[in-house]
């Protein structure tokens, strides 16, 4: 088994689902890490869209006046937890003050109104995904997943992030710490 260092930063990384994962809302999901310290980690799945929302749709509940073509814009199940709360993961040439919280390798998340409307003017970042919920682990709860060998790690870049289509995410996060999706097993074991 690997032990995972508590100390190893994640906040800016990726977690990769691995093959055995037994919860299916996180089956070949691909999580971005934005915030991780002794208290806990909460981070936002970044390749499984909910076509039953549309970003317009959602804009119309909330009443913002949509002045652009919104179809490169989806709406992704960010996580279990918190359903009715937005998130927005995005490119760094775009911050609404203290509602940003900047992380690594140019990708920033905000939680604001502001975000929302400025992405429905088409006056928002350059990349963006919409999320609603959030995943959330408790203070040691990720440490413990990662020695059981529920996840792997490699670094957040905008291509994995932002431009990759959803289905090509989990296999090309692999790919990227040179690990290929056929020869991982389902199950784990240690030497």
């Amino acid at each position: 088994m690997i032990n995972f260092d508590f100390d190893t930063e994640l906040t800016g990384k990726l977690l990769i689902a691995m093959p055995a994962m037994e919860d299916h809302r996180f089956i070949r999901s691909v999580i971005y890490i934005c915030s991780h310290d002794e208290d806990g980690t909460m981070g936002l799945i970044v390749n499984k869209p909910t076509p039953a929302i549309t970003f317009d749709a959602l804009m119309e509940q909330l009443a913002i006046e949509v002045s652009r073509d919104t179809s490169d814009l989806g709406v992704y199940f960010g996580g279990p937890v918190e359903h009715g709360r937005g998130f927005v993961l995005h490119s760094a040439d775009y911050a609404t003050g203290d509602g940003s919280t900047l992380s690594h390798r140019g990708i920033a998340m905000s939680a604001t109104i502001e975000v929302l409307q400025d992405l429905a003017a088409d006056t928002g970042p350059s990349a963006a995904l919409l999320t609603l919920g959030y995943a959330g682990w408790g203070a040691g709860q990720l440490r413990d997943e990662i020695n059981q060998n529920a996840w792997l790690t490699c670094d957040a870049t905008h291509d994995l992030v932002f431009d990759r289509p959803c289905d090509d995410k989990w296999d090309a996060a692999l790919a990227s710490i040179g690990v290929s999706a056929e020869l991982l097993s389902g199950t784990a074991g240690s030497a």
